[in-house]
């Protein structure tokens, strides 16, 4: 079956200063589940510009523990991998991501894409699209998708209020019109 959830956002800040926000996010106090990032592979494309860079993530478990006393689930951390392609001359980034942990009994991915908004050029457009499907957990599969959902949905909100925060002590008041 799988959940999916798309987030669209408008950011009132250039591209350039968006980007630079997103890849300090984390580890934030904002948001304490996220324990390290750490960049694996990073590689500029000299024909066109276009930067590589593979991470991952640490993340605490947050499932909740009564379905932790299933013993698959008892982890106590997850491993995100995120690849981005960054093109500068373009102002467009394009981001996939997919969870290392539990790949025989789930599969979570999101593609997102940061770019330059149609409305101001000053302005970045956000745009994510996430996917979970869980198998092989048996009548779980559909409870496990529903909190998975949820916490989905719930982290994406809590990254745009992330993103505005750090933006906005990094740069200061949004820019208007």
């Amino acid at each position: 079956m799988g959940i999916t959830v798309d987030v669209h956002q408008v950011y009132k800040y250039p591209f350039e200063q968006v980007v630079a926000s997103f890849l300090r996010k984390y580890p934030n106090p904002m948001d304490k589940n996220v324990i390290s990032v750490k960049i694996v592979e990073e590689k500029i494309d000299e024909s066109t510009g276009i930067i590589y860079r593979k991470r991952i993530a640490i993340c605490q478990n947050v499932i909740p523990e009564i379905l932790r006393k299933v013993s698959i689930l008892k982890v106590p951390s997850i491993q995100l991998e995120e690849e981005s392609w960054l093109n500068p001359q373009g102002r467009n980034m394009a981001i996939q991501s997919h969870c290392l942990t539990w790949t025989q009994y789930a599969s979570m991915k999101e593609e997102s894409v940061f770019r330059e908004s149609v409305e101001n050029p000053n302005w970045t457009e956000f745009i994510q699209r996430g996917r979970i499907s869980i198998t092989g957990a048996g009548f779980l599969n559909c409870i496990l998708e529903t909190f998975a959902g949820t916490f989905l949905r719930q982290g994406a909100q809590k990254g745009i209020r992330i993103m505005e925060m750090l933006l906005k002590e990094q740069c200061g008041a949004p820019l208007a019109e």
